[in-house]
């Protein structure tokens, strides 16, 4: 039997959604997903409550992923329960999850969809303590910068823009963490550490006379940026200890993982 009660909750519940995608655009500027329909990410059943309504069809770190392929593999972490209280400003999801609009309004018309009016190392500061950064080796100013670091080529340069950014710092170093950048793109470091070139391609299935391991084969934390080595392919930058490798290299088992005997 139709139940009429349950279809004008659910209509309400669709209007709402409606509202939010596409009434706060009439406020200006261009609304995020506003030319996406909402059933991409909420259920979308005429019998849901309007509260249902306003569920996702998936968590959001899946969700955001369809469109921003690469959001979480340079990021500040997210998709877990945060160990300090979060300001109000800032909201954990309804499992107390911190998630993609902890930090951005995703509805929004604001530049980067960021939430409040903080902006760079004063956004981060609302939750962290500054001694959180200063224990880092660069005092967390690559990561204050911005919380998804450049995936992306950079017009004009074969080297991905957190390369460059590694680059821009390491290379005025004079201790052991210094780099510089020599012909065909090749870092060397001034440690000693293994040499190695940045912003070549790397195959998704080399040929038999090359010894590369198929780009399906290496781990995850191997990333390759616009599909090309970079700093990050050997380096993590979101982590405590900025510029740990992404595994140990003991035996040479880090430069295993892309390269064959």
């Amino acid at each position: 039997m139709f139940n009429f009660r349950k279809w004008l909750d659910g209509f309400i519940g669709l209007a709402l959604i409606g509202w939010i995608a596409f009434g706060i655009a009439d406020l200006g500027g261009k609304q995020h997903m506003a030319d996406i329909s909402c059933g991409k990410c909420h259920l979308l059943d005429p019998t849901a409550s309007p509260e249902q309504a306003r569920k996702l069809v998936a968590a959001q770190e899946v969700l955001c992923r369809g469109c921003h392929a690469n959001a979480l593999q340079m990021s500040h972490p997210s998709g877990f329960v945060p160990s300090m209280k979060l300001p109000a400003e800032y909201p954990a999801d309804w499992k107390g999850t911190l998630t993609c609009s902890t930090c951005h309004a995703i509805h929004s018309t604001a530049p980067g969809r960021l939430r409040g009016n903080k902006r760079g190392a004063a956004l981060c500061l609302s939750c962290h303590e500054p001694g959180f950064f200063e224990q880092m080796k660069d005092r967390g100013n690559s990561l204050r910068q911005t919380g998804h670091l450049g995936m992306a080529g950079t017009p004009g340069s074969q080297v991905d823009a957190q390369s460059l950014q590694c680059i821009g710092c390491h290379e005025n170093r004079t201790d052991a963490l210094g780099v510089r950048i020599g012909g065909n793109n090749i870092v060397y470091h001034s440690s000693g550490a293994a040499n190695h070139p940045i912003g070549v391609r790397y195959p998704a299935n080399p040929g038999r006379n090359v010894n590369l391991r198929s780009r399906s084969m290496l781990p995850k934390v191997i990333l390759l940026p616009d599909g090309k080595t970079g700093c990050v392919s050997c380096h993590q930058v979101y982590k405590k200890e900025h510029g740990k490798l992404v595994m140990p290299n003991e035996n040479s088992a880090l430069c295993l993982q892309c390269h064959t005997l």
